[in-house]
C-alpha cells in the first residue's frame, strides 16, 4: 500500500514537472522570437542609413542645447566681469557696501577685508578701474609741482595704511593717492574695538593710534612695486633699473609710476617717542624719509592726528619749523634725480588766527612746499540735516574717544582752506629780506581734505584755493566708485559755470 503510494506520489510531481518544463518550452519559441527580432532589427539599423538619419537629431539637439548654455554661461561671466570691474557701476555703491556693512558689523574688520579683496583682485585682472579713459578730454586736468594732473580728485591716508594698493587705487581714477602714514618702528596702535561708525551722518570716529608695520616694511614693499614695474617695461629687477625708473627716464613720475599722477606717503613720529624730546622727534621724521622718500612722489608730514598723545602740540611755529625743517633737508638728500615735494597735514581744530599764521610762518621758514588742510576733529558736529535726531545706538557711538569725519566737517574744511591760501599767499612776515624772497619763491601748494563727497564740494574747494580735493570716508560710503563719480558731477559742475 505505501509503495503504491510512493509511486503515485512520484507520477504526481513528476506529470507537474513535465507541465512546467512543458510551459517554459512554450515560451522558449517567443523569446528566441525576441531575441531574433531584436538582432534582426538591429541588422536592419544597420544597413538601412535612413533609420539612422532619423535618431541623429536627437544628439544633434543635446549637443546644441549645450553649446547654447556654454555660450550663456561665458557671456554672461564676460558681462559681469566688464559691470562688476567698472567703476560707473551702481552695484559698486548700492549693493556691496550695504552689503559689505551688513556682513562686517566691525568697521576696521569690513577695511581689512575689502584692502585685502582688492589686492587679491588687482593681482587677478580683477579689480574695479575706471574705463573709456574719461579724463582724456583734458577738462578737469590741473598743475601741481609742477606736474600736469589728470584730475584735480585724491584719496588721503588711511585706506592703504602699509602701500598695499596703491596701483589699485591709481586705476579708479584720482591723480593723487596718498598712502600711509608710516612710523619710524611698528606700532599696533591703540585696543580694538577702535573704528565706528554712524551710518546716518556717512560719518566715522577712529582711534587707530597710527598702526603701522614700519618704514622699512613700507620702503621694502615700494621697492618691490618699483622692480616690478622694471621687470614689466622689460628692464629686469635689479638695482640699475629700479636707479633709471627713478630718476625718471622711464617717462613717468618715479612714486605713482603713472603718466598723470603722483604717490604721497605720509610720514609720522611713533607713539613712544618722547612728546618733550624735540630732536627724538625729529629722528623719527628723518628715519621714516631715509626708507620711504625714493619711491614717493610727495611726502606728507603728520602732525595732526588726534589719536597720538601730543602729536598735535607739534604744530606750534617753533617745533613745527624744526621739524619740517629736519624733513625738508633729508628730502633733498634723496639719491634721486628729481627730489620728492613736502607738504605737513595740519588739523581743523587748530584753527585761531595765532594757530593757523604760526604754520604758514613754519611752512615758510622750513621751505616745505605746501599744506594739506583738513584731518579728523576731536570736535562732534551737529548732525546733517539741521534738526535730525540721531538713533539711540548713534548717539552712544558719539561718545566714544576718537577723530570724527564725514560731511559736516566740509564747510569748516573750505573755510580754512581760505583762510591758509590768502596767508600763505601773502608769504613769510618775519622779516623785509624773507618778504623779497617770497615773491620769487613757488606759490605753496594746498589740498583739501574733509568731508568732500561730491562734484560740488570738490569745486568749492577748489575755488577756495585747494588744488586738490582729497576724499576718505566718502569712499567708505559711496563705494569704489565714488572718484569717478565725483569726476562727472566736477564736469557738469564746471559746464554749468
Amino acid at each position: 500500500m505505501a509503495s503504491k503510494s510512493t509511486a503515485i506520489a512520484w507520477r504526481a510531481a513528476s506529470a507537474r514537472t513535465r507541465g512546467l518544463s512543458a510551459t517554459r518550452w512554450a515560451q522558449r519559441p517567443k523569446i528566441n522570437q525576441c531575441f531574433s527580432t531584436s538582432r534582426y532589427t538591429s541588422e536592419a539599423a544597420s544597413s538601412n542609413p535612413v533609420e539612422t538619419v532619423k535618431a541623429a537629431p536627437k544628439r544633434a539637439g543635446r549637443g546644441a542645447k549645450r553649446a547654447f548654455y556654454g555660450t550663456s554661461l561665458a557671456l554672461t561671466l564676460l558681462v559681469g566681469y566688464f559691470y562688476g570691474t567698472d567703476t560707473r557701476a551702481s552695484a559698486h555703491r548700492y549693493a556691496i557696501v550695504p552689503l559689505i556693512r551688513a556682513i562686517y558689523p566691525d568697521a576696521e574688520e569690513a577695511h581689512h577685508v575689502g584692502v585685502d579683496s582688492l589686492k587679491l583682485m588687482y593681482r587677478y585682472g580683477l579689480h574695479p578701474r575706471e574705463r573709456g579713459n574719461p579724463d582724456a578730454d583734458g577738462a578737469l586736468a590741473t598743475e601741481v609741482f609742477g606736474y600736469t594732473l589728470t584730475n584735480p580728485i585724491g584719496i588721503s591716508a588711511g585706506l592703504d595704511k602699509h602701500a598695499d594698493i596703491p596701483d589699485a587705487l591709481l586705476e579708479v581714477g584720482p591723480a593723487i593717492v596718498e598712502v600711509g602714514g608710516t612710523t619710524p618702528l611698528p606700532q599696533e596702535g591703540n585696543p580694538q574695538p577702535r573704528v565706528f561708525r554712524l551710518p546716518s551722518q556717512h560719518a566715522m570716529i577712529n582711534r587707530y593710534g597710527l598702526n603701522s608695520k614700519g618704514a622699512d616694511h613700507m620702503a621694502a614693499v615700494m621697492k618691490q612695486r618699483v622692480r616690478d614695474f622694471a621687470h614689466a617695461a622689460g628692464l629686469g629687477e635689479h638695482d640699475l633699473s629700479e636707479q633709471w625708473i627713478l630718476d625718471g627716464e622711464a617717462g613717468v613720475p618715479p612714486g605713482s609710476l603713472v603718466p598723470g599722477k603722483l604717490l604721497a606717503v605720509q610720514v609720522a613720529k611713533n607713539k613712544l617717542t618722547p612728546d618733550a624730546d624735540l630732536d627724538a622727534i625729529k629722528r623719527d621724521y628723518v628715519y621714516c624719509v631715509d626708507r620711504v622718500a625714493r619711491y614717493a612722489d610727495i611726502l606728507v608730514v603728520n602732525v595732526s592726528s588726534p589719536n597720538t598723545p601730543g602729536l598735535r602740540d607739534l604744530q606750534a611755529t617753533a617745533p613745527l619749523t624744526a621739524i619740517l625743517t629736519a624733513v625738508v633737508g633729508a628730502a633733498k638728500s634723496v639719491e634721486r634725480k628729481t627730489k620728492p615735494f613736502v607738504m605737513v597735514k595740519v588739523s581743523p581744530d587748530e584753527d585761531s588766527n595765532e594757530q593757523v599764521s604760526g604754520i604758514c610762518e613754519a611752512v615758510w621758514n622750513s621751505g616745505v612746499d605746501g599744506v594739506i588742510v583738513g584731518n579728523t576733529t576731536n570736535r562732534r558736529p551737529d548732525p546733517l540735516p539741521a534738526g535730525f535726531a540721531l538713533p539711540a545706538q548713534e548717539q552712544q557711538t558719539l561718545k566714544e574717544t576718537g577723530g570724527y569725519s564725514g560731511p559736516q566737517l566740509f564747510d569748516r574744511s573750505v573755510a580754512l582752506v581760505a583762510r591758509y591760501r590768502a596767508l600763505l599767499d601773502q608769504g613769510p612776515s618775519s622779516s623785509a629780506e624773507q618778504d623779497v624772497e617770497s615773491h620769487s619763491a613757488p606759490r605753496k601748494v594746498i589740498f583739501a581734505s574733509g568731508g568732500i563727497t561730491n562734484g560740488q564740494q570738490a569745486l568749492a574747494a577748489l575755488r577756495a584755493g585747494a588744488s586738490v580735493a582729497m576724499m576718505y570716508t566718502g569712499l567708505v560710503y559711496g563705494g569704489i566708485g565714488t572718484v569717478t563719480r565725483v569726476k562727472q558731477e566736477l564736469r557738469e559742475e564746471l559746464q554749468k559755470k
